[in-house]
């Protein structure tokens, strides 16, 4: 495994994470999950990302039972906040940050999380509440770090500029060869302000692995199979000419490097030295072991140049 600098942290993470959204909070059984969870630990994976809302708390406190007896600083540790846990609580307030963090604590069976991520931007309360809410965690050593995901530029700007608050050190935006476009912004300017890129979705939900032929319908134990976790992948991925072009790419990478496509997805995404780390989501340990063999593999440039025109005509930019 190979570790990279998160932002201007002190917080050295695996370059491939663990995550746990749909997989740890009921799409996979638990013994699966913690199954998964030691087989990354003994890859040499350190950051595991999770958040209060993957199955309202589900996820969690499968990862607590998971940690439990296990040397707290051998492992890094992420959770967010933001989407409902209940008809009332949701958000950014003050007060939603106070009792959402306590709550993950307790579930993680932790007195404190590295890093603690807000989950999407709160437009109903204040930046500097947020802002301020989030230095008092710090300061009361509950988090070491804070990061968000999907945040606005503009956000990103002036919580960069607020004075006497901490300093978010990483950013947790969707980013594939299917979804590239927080390259060509968020990226650069968040560089520039010392924050890092943790991705989800390297993988496109899994459409990056191959598994979905444009002739033949989801197999059997797959998340688009899957009832609850299959409602989360975007339709237009699974069309057709989209799988058609995934397939090429899977036959250029087996043909030309000897890689799987997950792995070729992978170092595509890594290939960018913004990137801290990709978080894989895995619902059996053997798909751990092989997204962790990602971490070792250099891929020439024109593959990658190659696999970026074949998907060219299938990348939407957010609306």
């Amino acid at each position: 495994m190979k570790y990279r600098q998160l932002g201007a942290s002190d917080l050295r993470i695996s370059i491939i994470s663990l995550g746990s959204w749909l997989t740890f909070s009921g799409g996979v059984e638990k013994r699966q999950a913690i199954a998964c969870i030691h087989k990354a630990l003994d890859l040499g994976i350190n950051f595991i990302d999770t958040a209060n809302v993957y199955g309202r708390g589900a996820a969690e406190s499968v990862l607590g039972e998971a940690l439990r007896g296990i040397d707290r600083t051998s492992y890094i540790l992420a959770t967010k906040v933001f989407f409902p846990m209940s008809d009332t609580d949701r958000g950014l307030s003050r007060a939603q940050i106070v009792t959402q963090l306590d709550a993950s604590l307790k579930r993680l069976g932790t007195d404190y999380v590295d890093l603690y991520q807000c989950h999407r931007f709160d437009e109903e309360t204040p930046l500097e509440e947020t802002m301020e809410a989030l230095t008092a965690a710090v300061r009361q050593g509950k988090a070491r770090y804070i990061g968000f995901s999907e945040w606005p530029f503009d956000k990103i700007e002036a919580a960069a500029k607020m004075p006497g608050v901490a300093r978010f050190v990483s950013s947790q935006p969707q980013y594939s060869m299917l979804w590239p476009f927080p390259q060509d912004e968020i990226f650069p300017r968040c560089s520039e302000l010392g924050i890092g890129q943790i991705v989800w979705s390297p993988l496109a939900q899994g459409v990056l692995t191959g598994k979905y032929r444009p002739d033949a319908p989801p197999p059997a134990g797959s998340r688009a199979g899957h009832v609850s976790m299959g409602a989360m992948l975007p339709e237009y991925w699974l069309r057709a000419p989209v799988l058609a072009a995934v397939q090429q790419v899977k036959l250029m990478s087996e043909r030309g490097t000897g890689l799987s496509l997950s792995q070729f997805a992978l170092a595509w995404v890594l290939r960018r030295q913004e990137v801290a780390s990709a978080i894989i989501g895995a619902s059996r340990p053997e798909q751990v072991t092989e997204n962790a063999a990602a971490a070792d593999r250099e891929v020439a440039p024109e593959l990658f140049a190659r696999a970026e025109e074949i998907l060219a005509p299938f990348r939407r930019p957010p609306r």
